[in-house]
């Protein structure tokens, strides 16, 4: 979405375009850099299900204020990131296209069916987002067969028109539960569960789709040219920050504060509600009363500018982990080669550390006081992270992920490949007995 911003169309290609050769310590490079980032997005949406929401006097606390709606867009684009690193960093042709489809669907079952095992916990404690991506996931795999130009084309439609297309067609859809979604939803009422996670929920596929492909399109750039990252770095931050002043524009000078209260009796919310989600931010959507709810920046609110603030500080945030790898003298290279390892350590494994936090904090081990229980979970992440890094590398669940996922690409792309050359052997086997027969015609003739 922010690139097309910048570059054009030939540009963004040519930027995207993988070296011809491989530099392996700039590959390493640029996992720990996108580990790092993941990391920082565990610990931030651990914050915000951990830690105090708002103060003694009714005002957002500094965690909620840095890591609200942040944290979780993070990970969506750096899933985007990922999909980007599992189909080479660059276009996919159809021709290919077999075993990049059975991975990502793959990968889109297993992180579902880990999300609702997670069903039975308490979502006012924290809302899952795992069956989510897994509809996110499904909903990325024809934007891999996409040329990176079109990717980010359709980021920017997305952003503008998915808030837009919710905005009509909430009132005609059933309302949401907000429930942790558990197989007993897929069971019992699928449609209404799709319906959920893709339109209405907190966190709706399709509205967030945008982030995935914000993270497929910087995926696929080059992450280990200086250049590239300071843009990135800069259109973050001139992202992160126009999104709020504009949302006080419009709010304010236009009246659209003015609207909205006008148009509250009728949003379904009571005043206090009301000031609450303009406040806090909402649960995925907000109401339909007035148009002039789309101008509202807040946390998970879905709108046009609540995505384009949360993807300008998720690019600068993995421009920034990215950048500190670039360090050229000797002395801050080797303090920035051994600091952010503990974080990349827990990113490299968030699958595996999400799901023990969201089990902790629903289990009875959870009775610390908030800080005290955040920073418990924060040390044993790195602990448990650095450790298991360092002996087995992947984490136990990315493990899983990426062995059946890996597994039905190599399954897939074995039999279009068998497909293939027998399909080659009929056609090089019709062609000879269309040579062959009238020799043998004329054989068995003169016989």
């Amino acid at each position: 979405m922010t690139q097309t911003a910048h570059l054009s169309r030939t540009a963004l290609d040519r930027a995207a375009s993988p070296p011809a050769t491989t530099d392996l310590s700039a590959g390493r490079t640029r996992l720990l850099g996108v580990d790092a980032a993941r990391g920082v997005a565990l610990f931030g949406m651990i914050a915000v299900h951990s830690l105090y929401q708002a103060d003694a006097a009714g005002l957002p606390t500094w965690s909620f204020t840095v890591f609200g709606g942040r944290a979780a867009a993070l990970f969506a684009v750096l899933a985007g990131v990922g999909i980007a690193f599992m189909t080479g960093r660059r276009r996919v042709p159809l021709t290919a296209g077999a075993g990049p489809v059975a991975a990502l669907g793959v990968r889109a079952l297993v992180i579902g069916a880990i999300g609702l095992a997670l069903g039975y916990t308490d979502a006012s404690l924290a809302s899952v987002i795992l069956p989510y991506y897994a509809v996110m996931f499904v909903l990325a795999i024809p934007l891999v067969f996409l040329p990176t130009w079109l990717v980010a084309f359709t980021a920017v439609t997305v952003a503008a028109g998915a808030p837009v297309l919710r905005q009509l067609l909430l009132p005609r859809l059933p309302e949401p539960t907000y429930d942790n979604q558990a197989f007993t939803h897929l069971i019992g009422d699928p449609g209404a569960l799709l319906t959920e996670l893709s339109m209405t929920g907190e966190f709706p596929a399709v509205t967030w789709l945008a982030y995935l492909c914000v993270g497929l399109v910087v995926g696929r750039l080059a992450l280990n040219r200086l250049m590239v990252l300071l843009g990135l770095l800069y259109t973050g931050a001139l992202l992160a920050a126009a999104a709020p002043v504009a949302s006080w524009i419009l709010l304010n000078r236009y009246e659209g504060f003015r609207q909205i209260w006008f148009t509250q009796p009728r949003s379904g919310l009571t005043a206090a509600e009301t000031t609450e989600l303009l406040v806090f931010g909402g649960d995925g959507s907000t109401p339909t009363s007035t148009w002039w709810w789309l101008a509202v920046d807040a946390p998970h609110t879905g709108t046009p500018l609540d995505l384009l603030g949360t993807v300008g500080s998720a690019i600068a945030l993995l421009a920034v982990m990215l950048l500190a790898f670039h360090v050229a003298r000797p002395v801050p290279r080797r303090a920035i080669s051994v600091l952010p390892v503990p974080l990349a350590a827990a990113g490299s494994m968030t699958l595996t550390l999400y799901t023990a936090h969201i089990m902790f904090i629903n289990s009875e081990l959870d009775s610390f006081e908030p800080v005290t229980g955040y920073l418990a979970q924060v040390l044993a992440m790195v602990l448990f992270g650095t450790a298991w890094w360092a002996t087995a590398g992947r984490g136990p669940l990315e493990g899983l992920v990426t062995l059946l996922s890996d597994g039905a690409r190599r399954v897939v792309t074995r039999r279009n490949r068998a497909n293939r050359h027998r399909a080659g052997m009929s056609m090089y086997s019709q062609e000879e007995t269309r040579r062959r027969s009238p020799r043998q015609a004329t054989t068995r003739h003169r016989r």
